[in-house]
């Protein structure tokens, strides 16, 4: 895999708890922490709510680069997001006896990997390292195992199948792929086990990224992300539900849900069907038009905006939508068109639509996404993002990569993944009192 080059979207960070025990019929949710809450261990206090926008609109730009290197390359185990840098952490367990880790949550990568004792080279992880050698689960994987030969890439040492992941600025972990016990401690405080679950435990590590979080938590849709291998314990079924923006840096948080739990269903539910491309890591849905008002703009006319199926990524880890060029244009005139204020510069280059607003009143257009079977009506909240004091944009930008329905169009909607019925659900939801 590679690493992004330079400008990275993801507005989204999860503190997940992992804790031990047996699976729920009814299925389970785990807390999902932004990465700038109080709660989470990269909480910066000297940074206001705008900088920690900007900032984010600045990652995205990197990630749909990095994740476009990855849709396009078949040569090894990629993970899709740099650490430190993701939008959710999660807390999570490994191990018998279990043993509490930092990792980030992430829809874009397909493996769970971590670094491990003993480790040379090692980056600098502040949080103690796991050492599979107290561990009573710990197991590795043969090198001649069915499982090791799905990995794109895999190698072996001895006979231990192993893993190597690369980002496009040098930095890689290698290490033993394994089967350990992963567990999860859940909202209803009754902890969730996962025996047998493939983990990369990394053993050579030069990356980039430093702090307390271990490594990735892959929700993609690889052969050996977390989604895959709880496979019938989950019946193939997560969802999740991000807080507006508002409520950065607040101690609210919201939940990540498995199997039934995860269920989206009630009146204002739309779905639409997830398409099987080339990488099975991301979730691709057809995107065929928008709507600002009454004036429809087709997504069509480009290479990356043609209307066949599978045209876009739905990802948690970007914070903007990013569209092909024309199509990106043809939105932002007829927002413009709709918009009636003044006309504001931007401190984020990228972001080219952006107005002075003196009152919380304005009436934003309705932006409808209109994607195979599902129309998904936008509020500000999900089309807009403060930048500055009495400085909104629209949180949309022009991609040459990947087109990419981020975050903050997720923001207050219940998104549900069905894998085994192959569809993507919405249900507008106020994610504060979920």
């Amino acid at each position: 895999m590679n690493t992004p080059s330079f400008l990275t979207l993801i507005l989204f960070s999860i503190c997940l708890v992992f804790s031990f025990s047996h699976a729920l019929n009814s299925g389970f949710s785990v807390e999902l922490i932004h990465r700038d809450s109080p709660k989470s261990p990269l909480y910066n206090p000297t940074q206001n709510k705008y900088e920690h926008i900007i900032n984010a609109a600045r990652r995205s730009f990197n990630r749909a680069n990095h994740l476009n290197k990855v849709s396009l390359t078949t040569s090894a185990a990629e993970s899709t997001v740099i650490p430190d840098n993701g939008e959710y952490l999660m807390t999570y367990s490994v191990g018998t006896p279990p043993f509490k880790l930092y990792g980030v949550a992430d829809t874009g990568s397909d493996i769970v990997w971590l670094q491990c004792q003993p480790c040379d080279p090692c980056f600098n992880q502040t949080t103690p390292k796991f050492n599979p050698s107290k561990s009573s689960s710990y197991k590795n994987i043969p090198c001649s195992s069915d499982l090791c030969q799905s990995v794109r890439d895999s190698s072996c040492n001895g006979d231990n199948c192993q893993y190597t992941i690369s980002y496009g600025d040098q930095s890689h972990s290698q290490g033993d792929l394994s089967l350990e016990t992963l567990t999860l401690e859940s909202t209803t405080g009754r902890p969730v086990s996962f025996p047998k679950t493939v983990i990369g435990c990394g053993t050579q590590n030069d990356v980039s990224f430093e702090g307390q979080s271990s490594g990735i938590v892959g929700l993609g849709g690889g052969p050996i992300s977390l989604i895959t291998r709880l496979g019938s314990s989950i019946e193939g079924k997560f969802s999740y539900c991000l807080l507006p923006s508002s409520f950065r840096g607040s101690n609210t948080t919201t939940k990540l849900n498995f199997g039934d739990a995860a269920v989206v269903s009630g009146a204002g539910v739309v779905s639409t069907p997830l398409v099987n491309k080339d990488s099975p890591v991301f979730y691709y849905l057809t995107l065929e038009s928008f709507s600002v008002g009454n004036k429809k703009v087709l997504y069509g006319g480009s290479f990356l905006g043609d209307s066949e199926e599978g045209n876009i990524i739905i990802d948690s880890g970007t914070t903007l939508t990013l569209l092909p060029p024309d199509v990106y244009s043809n939105l932002e005139s007829a927002v413009s068109e709709a918009v009636k204020l003044e006309r504001a510069d931007s401190p984020v280059p990228e972001l080219s639509l952006c107005y002075s607003l003196t009152s919380d009143e304005y009436d934003f257009p309705l932006i409808t996404a209109h994607f195979q079977g599902a129309d998904v009506k936008l509020l500000s909240i999900n089309t807009f993002i403060a930048v500055a004091e009495g400085v909104v944009c629209l949180a949309f930008s022009p991609s040459q990569t990947l087109s990419i329905f981020g975050n903050v169009a997720q923001q207050n909607f219940l998104v549900g993944y069905d894998i085994q019925q192959k569809t993507v659900s919405f249900k507008p939801t106020d994610c504060s009192k979920v």
